[in-house]
């Protein structure tokens, strides 16, 4: 199906139908919005959207897809996604397990996202987030993804919060996740997400209000943005404390990570350009839930879906109860000090036998970005790490532990900046 007629038939349909949305609240009337109900997750989730599908890529488990999005300033949208489908036998009473796939800043539906995931068994919905069709900008579409919209100031008490481009694509990811559990050959109780950067931003938030996922792996993103991020200077820094105040309370993800109990892998790099590690030690300390992380030297920024850490550690809740050749990640505790003060260890477990551990620090402070990082080697004996730490002491250290099917896992991060 073609942009121009999938454009024709969602019209159709559109005139036929009350879209689902809460345009009115009582929430709206008040000054003040309780994160915790700042979208109503049940009624997205028990109101799959009306959809649409298109052509299916060729040779590929992959079919376009356009579902109702929320209204945007008033008029209806439509959300552009892929869907990718797996083929064989359903392994969990004839229904797969499914996933929501979330792009970061730049980023779109990516076709290739969708269909690595069907390939590896899973329903697979990657939907954009900025407005686009296959090829263009939607004429019906939701907001741009741009730093501008994303940071400008809003109201609250007329619901003028709800136009913003986080609040609108997290609805859109909350809609998705109801189209996937509408599809018959989903098993609503086994549907995780990931998502990169911005999207990653947004994983954070969802893992805190949408607690029918059974994992979470948000890549890079994080929150306490307002504090330090590649967005402090330009964005946050000229806001007036209350149009800080006020953005923080609603869409920065230290507003949300608190409620979330499901299981959430942390995915970064030393020196990532946009998240850096004293915000994202901040962000991965406040989930409820069970806490892994893979932070690794350097690792490189942007839309990379190979990173085999974040397949392994989904398959491991998702598949647990069905295949125990799926091995999980290494679990590793908080690193703590010697008497002595002279080295630090850790204690894990693994169901892989540990191939390399390492001691990462740096002795820089200042910028994130432009400190350099180094590594001694950390002795491994039975299921404690321990490493003699650098004099001075470093400004920053962690233990990384890497098994022997190269996935690396790390402790939680030690600052001694003041």
């Amino acid at each position: 199906m073609t942009c121009a007629l999938a454009t024709a038939a969602w019209a159709h349909v559109e005139s036929s139908l009350q879209p689902f949305n809460l345009e009115e609240t009582p929430e709206d009337s008040a000054a003040a919005i309780d994160p915790a109900s700042l979208w109503h997750v049940d009624d997205y989730l028990n109101h799959p959207p009306k959809a649409t599908f298109g052509k299916k890529q060729a040779g590929s488990p992959v079919q376009e897809v356009y579902y109702e999005g929320e209204r945007y300033r008033g008029k209806p949208t439509r959300i552009f996604a892929y869907l990718g489908k797996p083929e064989g036998k359903a392994p969990f009473n004839g229904k797969f397990p499914a996933i929501l796939l979330i792009h970061g800043g730049g980023g779109k539906a990516f076709a290739d996202w969708a269909e690595l995931w069907a390939k590896r068994g899973y329903v697979a919905l990657a939907m954009d987030l900025s407005g686009q069709g296959p090829d263009a900008p939607l004429p019906d579409g939701g907001p741009r993804q741009y730093d501008a919209g994303i940071f400008r100031d809003f109201t609250v008490e007329d619901g003028g919060y709800k136009n913003m481009w986080t609040y609108q694509s997290v609805a859109a990811i909350l809609r998705g996740h109801a189209l996937l559990i509408a599809q018959p050959e989903v098993d609503p109780n086994k549907i995780a997400v990931t998502g990169i950067s911005w999207g990653g931003y947004l994983t954070c938030i969802l893992a805190g209000i949408d607690q029918k996922l059974q994992a979470a792996v948000p890549v890079y993103g994080c929150g306490f943005i307002h504090e330090n991020s590649v967005w402090k200077a330009n964005q946050f820094d000229p806001m007036t404390p209350e149009q800080r105040s006020r953005w923080v309370s609603l869409f920065d993800p230290s507003s949300h990570l608190g409620r979330a109990t499901m299981p959430i892998l942390f995915v970064n790099g030393t020196n990532d350009f946009a998240y850096p590690l004293d915000s994202y030690a901040k962000s991965y300390r406040l989930p409820k839930g069970d806490i892994t992380l893979s932070i690794t030297l350097r690792r490189p920024h942007g839309h990379i879906f190979t990173f085999k850490e974040v397949e392994t550690f989904i398959d491991s809740f998702i598949f647990k109860d069905l295949e125990p050749s799926i091995k999980p990640l290494p679990k590793v505790s908080e690193m703590k000090t010697t008497e002595d003060g002279k080295s630090v260890f850790i204690t894990f477990e693994s169901a892989v036998p540990a191939a390399k551990a390492e001691l990462a620090w740096t002795a820089d402070a200042g910028e994130w970005q432009k400190r350099v990082w180094q590594t001694t080697p950390a002795t491994i004996t039975g299921h404690t790490v321990s490493a003699v730490l650098p004099t001075p002491l470093p400004a920053c250290y962690y233990i990384l532990l890497t098994d022997e099917r190269g996935l690396p896992v790390s402790s939680p991060i030690k600052i001694n900046e003041p």
